[in-house]
């Protein structure tokens, strides 16, 4: 679950990147994110130096700037991890990314969809896959992929709240209930 906090900060990351003129473009701006969340994951140290109040924010602001170029950040998003170790929210990045890429996926015209199977699914499955869940949504779909062997055959679909289960583990699931609901 994404903080009102995070969806905020996450909204307003949005307004900036797609407000005309701003250079930026949503998948760098994602990628850029994702490499700060993945240091931060990486490094305890790190962690702790942007997150402790003891150490005063202008330190960490001068941490930040010295990593962005090697982090590839552009100069707007180095000033919004400033903003987020002024407002004691740099601890919050990783929901702050989700919030992100759910906000520019809704105001761009995407629907994200994680897609499970038993199996890795091959291009022309996933080309298949992307269609038929076009047509249900009317929307482009975005989609994540794993594998899950539990599943013995079939795909699982989540968007949203909604999920659509067309998995073999599903399916005997779904006869299993059937049957004993015949038998009582």
């Amino acid at each position: 679950m994404i903080s009102v906090a995070a969806n905020r900060y996450g909204q307003a990351l949005v307004d900036v990147v797609l407000s005309p003129g701003s250079g930026l473009e949503p998948h760098a701006v994602q990628t850029q994110l994702r490499a700060v969340e993945s240091l931060l994951k990486e490094s305890s140290e790190l962690r702790h130096v942007l997150s402790s109040p003891a150490v005063p924010a202008s330190r960490k602001r001068g941490v930040m700037a010295a990593l962005a170029p090697a982090l590839g950040l552009s100069g707007k998003i180095r000033n919004f991890f400033f903003v987020l170790i002024d407002h004691r929210r740099i601890g919050q990045i990783s929901s702050i990314r989700e919030a992100f890429e759910a906000a520019i996926d809704q105001r761009t015209g995407f629907v994200r969809a994680d897609v499970t199977s038993a199996q890795p699914m091959s291009e022309a499955q996933r080309s298949t896959l992307t269609a038929e869940l076009h047509k249900l949504t009317g929307k482009s779909v975005r989609m994540e992929f794993s594998v899950d062997p539990a599943l013995v055959g079939g795909v699982v679909t989540r968007i949203g709240s909604t999920v659509y289960d067309g998995s073999v583990r599903g399916q005997l699931e779904s006869l299993r209930r059937r049957l004993v609901a015949e038998t009582v």
